[in-house]
């Protein structure tokens, strides 16, 4: 059941939504007058038409539209064509986004079409295909200023007071770092200029990257100390902001500062702002990783605290074998609503529309037994690509180019399903050597041709003989596309899907769960001290639930490089494919690989897929070249700030390269 706070944000969204495109330098103008015209705006959020901001705040009941408003800019991570992190990256491939999905620049990122005269997710101004990130601030800064007034919202007790500016300060640290992580040293806007501001005060200046992370990490613990621990009132709140939330947000704004992207970068050693002040730190520094590492503990205890644990599939009341359990563990821990491992949910601009787009982006076509019962649904044209399949582990849980006992040199070779596959793999069909002896991650997150995909529906009430997978060309009457690499984000489907009526699951799209903190702890104590006793414990408590032994086993037992993990370089590029695996499709990988400074070789070369016109599995088993793709170094690595806004605003300094 839709939350009342989610109704209240979407009501928000649909009463006061932008009227028309504001560029950043508008805004920074639009900051110095008061709101006084009796023409609607997306600042209205006040009753009966009444356009003014006092009035906005003479009531607890009129101040809190206004924070539903400060909520309504989240961004809209359930629709891949808004979803950076998701489109952007290597993990997915979409066919044809101009013929076969509304129009938008996203999809078109990853072929190389961003600009700076037009750009694509435009975080600073949010034109078409990204949140409004200035405009947000500018409205959590309206909040903060009049519910600080105690002279204002005279029915508002003390603790509401202290927690909604707190809210409104996450939300304001939220969307610095969002604009952050894209464009690096950003203009911080702390207040709202006033009316009689000078013109120099009015052309901002970007901000070293050192001080936008302090600013925002301040943001954050300002916010923690008066945020809530928990959510108490469920059925209204889920999806506002908690302590807990705070915490580990600000571990991860500073794991990203710390990374290499940020931490000493020599790409940007001579970026300066006009008057010549230095935009990047030129000397690498350790200390970054040890104070995101501490900041990442603190936020680990905290949840633990709070019974945050990693996800577990419960006992079901139907047998279900060992196998199938541990994949419900890995596939809910993403798109199971509320689960005990969701650290914070966006729900904002997550109504049923975004949520069933992306979920008939997940769906697959199934077939039981061969027998007229098949069903179709909206098949994706957005799917995995071969890339990502490689990534996964053996069952061994190391990388499949690296197992001393499993051959993988030809991923194409036909196999046939047996007895023991079979919660797997369709007992008696031929696939691919790719989809045998993988680690279970594989199977929860992936369907594949031939795969086995148990849902809550299962025609046998068990994960016997239950539905399965078929995604060859002209199979069971397609009627419509099948993802391009001829795979499905099974994980991001949740279980409770109907594909007969094709009825959604609504979940909170998790933007920080237990195991990316948990990863990102790994991450900055490895880089911190190298590969200490921490190190292993957290990663190894991901794997343990994934259903793999412990690092320290599989690459002693299994690897052609047994030694890896015993070296911060080795451990290093471990924990990274744990990210790349654990978190798939949650958009988290194309912002870390951006971090990590690795995106030059990832995002560069060949996307490749299946042949999924053929029908026959010798046909049908080539892997074959979707499109070539580039990346260019080093100025991908930044977004480009829009030319206008230069032009306007000559304190402005454009992006190396740009």
């Amino acid at each position: 059941m839709k939350s009342n706070f989610i109704q209240k944000i979407k009501d928000s969204v649909l009463s006061h939504a932008p009227k028309g495109y504001i560029s950043f330098v508008m805004l920074i103008l639009i900051m110095i007058v008061p709101i006084s015209s009796c023409k609607k705006s997306f600042l209205d959020v006040v009753p009966d038409n009444v356009s003014t901001i006092a009035n906005a705040f003479v009531s607890k009941t009129e101040a809190e539209k206004y924070l539903f408003t400060c909520y309504s800019y989240l961004p809209t991570e359930t629709d891949p064509t808004y979803n950076v992190g998701l489109t952007a990256g290597d993990e997915v491939w979409v066919e044809d986004p101009a013929n076969h999905i509304r129009s938008t620049n996203v999809l078109q990122l990853p072929r190389g079409f961003q600009n700076s005269s037009d750009p694509i997710a435009n975080y600073m101004n949010g034109t078409r295909d990204a949140a409004a990130n200035y405009k947000a601030i500018r409205d959590c800064n309206v909040f903060i200023e009049n519910v600080s007034d105690q002279t204002k919202v005279r029915d508002l007790d003390i603790d509401t007071r202290e927690r909604w500016i707190a809210e409104a300060q996450f939300l304001k640290a939220f969307y610095h770092f969002q604009l952050f992580r894209a464009y690096g040293p950003i203009p911080i806007i702390d207040k709202n200029l006033a009316i009689d501001a000078s013109i120099d005060e009015i052309r901002v200046k970007r901000r070293p990257v050192d001080e936008v992370v302090n600013y925002i990490a301040d943001l954050y613990d300002k916010a923690a100390a008066k945020l809530p621990l928990t959510i108490r009132n469920e059925g209204s709140e889920l999806g506002r902001v908690t302590k807990a939330a705070a915490l580990s947000m600000k571990a991860k704004l500073l794991v990203t500062a710390a990374s290499p992207l940020f931490n000493g970068n020599p790409d940007y050693s001579s970026f300066k702002n006009k008057d010549g002040e230095q935009l990047f730190n030129p000397a690498f520094s350790a200390e970054k990783w040890q104070r995101a590492a501490d900041a990442c503990k603190t936020a680990i205890d905290f949840c633990e605290s709070q019974n945050i644990s990693l996800y577990t599939f419960p006992t079901p009341t139907i047998p279900l074998s060992d196998t199938t359990m541990t994949q419900m563990s890995i596939r809910n821990a993403m798109s199971e609503k509320w689960n005990d491992e969701l650290i914070w949910g966006l729900t904002a601009n997550n109504n049923i529309n975004y949520n069933s787009f992306f979920q008939s982006m997940c769906a697959g076509q199934y077939d039981f037994n061969n027998a007229d019962a098949a069903k179709s649904a909206n098949r994706p044209l957005l799917g995995p690509t071969i890339k990502m399949a490689k990534m996964f582990y053996t069952k061994n849980g190391v990388p499949i180019n690296e197992d001393k006992t499993l051959d993988f040199s030809d991923i194409a070779q036909l196999k046939v399903g047996t007895h023991a596959d079979r919660f797997n793999i369709k007992e008696g069909e031929t696939t691919a050597r790719l989809n045998f002896d993988r680690e279970p991650r594989y199977y929860a997150d992936l369907g594949f041709d031939r795969g086995v995909w148990y849902m809550a529906n299962s025609p046998t009430k068990t994960d016997e003989n239950t539905w399965w997978l078929k995604s060859r060309g002209a199979e069971v009457g397609q009627s419509s596309p099948i993802p391009i690499a001829g795979f499905y984000m099974k994980k991001a489907l949740n279980w409770h899907y109907e594909w007969a009526t094709v009825t959604y699951i609504n979940y909170p799209w998790p933007e920080m769960r237990l195991s990316d903190l948990y990863l990102l702890y790994s991450e900055a104590l490895n880089e911190a001290q190298g590969p200490v006793a921490d190190v292993y414990t957290y990663v190894n408590r991901i794997r343990a639930r994934a259903g793999l032994p412990t690092v320290q086993q599989s690459w002693s037992n299994f690897s052609i490089n047994p030694t890896k993990y015993t070296t911060k370089d080795g451990m290093r590029s471990i924990i990274q494919r744990e990210r790349s695996l654990e978190l798939c499709f949650e958009g988290h990988r194309f912002w870390d690989l951006l971090r990590w400074k690795t995106a030059g070789v990832e995002l560069n070369g060949n996307v490749t897929g299946w042949s999924i016109s053929e029908n026959s599995p010798e046909l049908y088993y080539r892997e074959r070249t979707i499109y070539s793709r580039h990346f260019v170094i080093p100025r991908d690595y930044l977004w480009p700030i829009q030319e206008s806004d230069l032009l306007v605003n000559q304190n402005l300094v454009q992006n190396p390269n740009w």
